[in-house]
């Protein structure tokens, strides 16, 4: 089954839903002024004790000195505050970047009352200035001030940057008689082809799930989400994924049967997936969303090397933008995957429905005008049968207009 034939409709920001409150957790979001004035920049997560916390952060060599800083934390202790800011990566700095992310972990720790390495630092912006840390230091106590159990929109306001609206997700589950919350939010909108994560994402759940388990629960979610979506081929020098178990609902997830397990597992797959949806949705200067399946190949590996070659190439996202059918750039997309033996006589692709390619050349069926009604939809699934195995994989991205440029032509001044 394909993602999208098994997603579930989940709360959104600005939707008639509820986000509902994770029990162990408490937020605050402020303007501490980190790059523009009252705009809500710096944030604080607080989780009680006992909870369990998973990471996975970017593969960029280029790592940023807050992503250093939380690895570290992150293996040695078991986190109780997160600190997050927008406006100023702290990527690219050097010692003193280091230095920065420390010092801010230090006076959340002295406000906390816990060790510094149960601190974990996080930052999005400008990749290369050094990080206004009197700044963000001023903005902690008014922030810890500020802690709220239900403060969900402010965090989801407070960690975003080009984005155009928070991302939040809220489900929840009845598992053995309870009732278990899960609650999610992220920000990304540009510099997305991630090799975790994607940006900065969070999911709370007042679960019970040890350690151990949760670290294997976290590459397994984010496999199937955060790892399948592409903006612009770019990956961030910040991503972070966090998933976070405080346990407060005494429910064991290691003490259910097989099958309320794979229930809970599902349905927290189905938080990190949409939360992956949204942040395409809202990609810079997007005005459409693409899946892109690829269906029949010989293992995982081929069907997203063309999933990914068709995503990200420039031609065939800005054919997209123009609702222009020009079904050969797919093609060519396909073709130059590197693919081994890829024998095209054997494929097929499909345009909203559309039969374009067939047995590897023009369908019979197609026309001009099928193919333009296919590309004027706001959402546009592209589909692509190898005819050549059983393995499929989904990837999904943007479309590419005039104002992905103007955004990031922009993005300093």
């Amino acid at each position: 089954m394909l993602w999208e034939d098994s997603l579930e409709m989940v709360v959104r920001y600005g939707s008639s839903g509820k986000i509902h409150n994770v029990a162990g957790v408490r937020l605050s979001a402020v303007s501490a002024g980190i790059r523009y004035q009252d705009k809500l920049d710096l944030v604080l997560i607080e989780l009680s004790e006992q909870s369990a916390v998973a990471g996975a952060f970017t593969q960029n060599a280029f790592c940023a000195a807050p992503v250093v800083i939380a690895k570290s934390h992150l293996s040695s202790h078991d986190p109780r505050v997160f600190i997050i800011n927008t406006g100023n990566a702290n990527a690219g700095t050097g010692e003193i970047g280091q230095k920065h992310a420390l010092e801010c972990c230090q006076i959340v720790a002295k406000h906390a009352e816990v060790a510094v390495q149960q601190v974990l630092p996080f930052s999005t912006g400008v990749i290369g200035e050094e990080l206004p840390v009197n700044k963000l230091l001023a903005g902690v106590p008014k922030a810890f001030n500020c802690l709220d159990e239900g403060a969900w929109k402010d965090a989801g306001m407070g960690i975003l940057t080009t984005d155009t609206r928070p991302k939040l997700v809220s489900k929840q589950i009845e598992v053995a008689g309870n009732l278990l919350t899960i609650t999610g939010m992220a920000k990304g909108s540009g510099m997305i082809r991630p090799d975790m994560a994607t940006m900065l994402s969070y999911v709370f759940t007042d679960a019970l799930i040890e350690k151990e388990l949760l670290d294997e629960i976290i590459i397994e979610m984010i496999d199937k989400s955060l790892n399948r979506i592409t903006v612009d081929g770019d990956t961030s020098t910040n991503d972070a994924a966090i998933l976070v178990a405080t346990g407060k609902s005494g429910v064991s997830i290691s003490e259910l049967s097989n099958l309320k397990r794979e229930e809970f597992i599902e349905t927290l797959k189905s938080v990190f997936q949409q939360l992956a949806i949204e942040l395409v949705k809202d990609a810079e200067g997007a005005t459409k969303f693409i899946t892109v399946n690829v269906t029949e190949g010989r293992d995982e590996d081929e069907c997203l090397k063309i999933a990914y070659c068709v995503a990200e190439s420039l031609l065939v996202k800005t054919a997209l933008f123009a609702s222009d059918p020009n079904w050969g750039r797919i093609l060519a997309a396909v073709g130059r995957a590197g693919v081994e033996d890829l024998d095209t006589r054997k494929v097929n692709i499909d345009i909203g429905g559309v039969r374009i390619v067939s047995e590897g050349k023009v369908a019979e069926s197609y026309t001009e005008e099928k193919g333009k009604g296919a590309m004027r939809r706001d959402e546009i699934i592209i589909s692509i049968e190898l005819g050549r195995g059983t393995n499929q994989e989904t990837v999904w991205t943007s479309d590419l207009s005039h104002d992905y440029i103007r955004i990031n032509a922009d993005y300093r001044t």
